[in-house]
């Protein structure tokens, strides 16, 4: 059994955009959003 998805797919797709189309390494934008990169990965 899965754990249910803490994020929504807003939240995703805008944390994507900021690595793909802007360029930010993601451990910037993990730590901007008070995530662990791993969780940015996942």
């Amino acid at each position: 059994m899965s754990a249910p998805n803490r994020f929504s797919d807003e939240f995703k797709k805008d944390t994507v955009s900021q690595v793909v189309d802007g360029g930010y390494p993601v451990a910037e934008v993990a730590e901007r959003l008070g995530e662990s990169t791993k969780s940015i990965y996942s």
